[in-house]
């Protein structure tokens, strides 16, 4: 079960936003993730709790930002319920999309192993459902991904496979690279690997 800690900032400006503390772990029917979020001062900001079955679609999505919750799953596209701080308002949003995103690294696990792609895969486009911070307003947004190469790099531990993606804004045409192994972002924009206590587990 992978354990560790990613450090988060601005993807533009590179302003510290905190830091996010994760386990996860493949299971009988998929992965699961979970993790706590704290400011750059160390205070609690939210949390994580996303779950994929084993072709990578969400069944189970909860997460927390600043008094905002949301709820969600596959369901006609996805669907989700998103509740206010006082917890007296709660709407409902569904979006023909094939799943969700957001600033937390779980995403972009969650996508590769929905989309499944190999070096000689088509660029293949994704319509997500973003929930943005910093109270999780949900945006819809449509990506292109390609795995560019898949690289065997030696560690102590044996080989580690790190796979390497080309990501597409279909709206602003800006492209980025992401860097995964196994259930493990290693890098990615916003997104650093600080510390990881065991390595990433390895998807069938």
């Amino acid at each position: 079960m992978p354990r560790g800690r990613y450090s988060l900032h601005d993807p533009h400006d590179h302003t510290p936003l905190g830091e996010e503390h994760f386990h996860c772990a493949p299971g009988p029917s998929g992965w699961r993730y979970v993790s706590q979020i704290t400011t750059p001062s160390g205070d609690h900001r939210g949390s994580v709790d996303l779950a994929v079955d084993e072709l990578g679609r969400p069944i189970r999505l909860e997460l927390h930002a600043a008094g905002w919750q949301v709820r969600g799953a596959a369901l006609d596209g996805v669907t989700w319920v998103r509740t206010d701080p006082t917890g007296t308002h709660a709407t409902e949003g569904n979006v023909r999309a094939h799943a969700f995103t957001g600033t937390s690294p779980a995403f972009l696990v969650a996508l590769t192993r929905l989309l499944r792609l190999t070096p000689d895969s088509p660029e293949t486009r994704v319509r997500l459902v973003a929930l943005t911070d910093p109270v999780l307003a949900p945006l819809t947004v449509d990506q292109s991904w390609a795995l560019v190469k898949s690289e065997a790099h030696a560690t102590d531990n044996g080989p580690l496979m790190v796979d390497e993606y080309q990501v597409s804004a279909l709206d602003t045409g800006e492209r980025h690279t992401v860097h995964i192994a196994g259930d493990v972002v290693l890098a990615a924009p916003g997104i650093e690997l600080e510390a990881l206590e065991t390595p990433p587990s390895v998807f069938p």
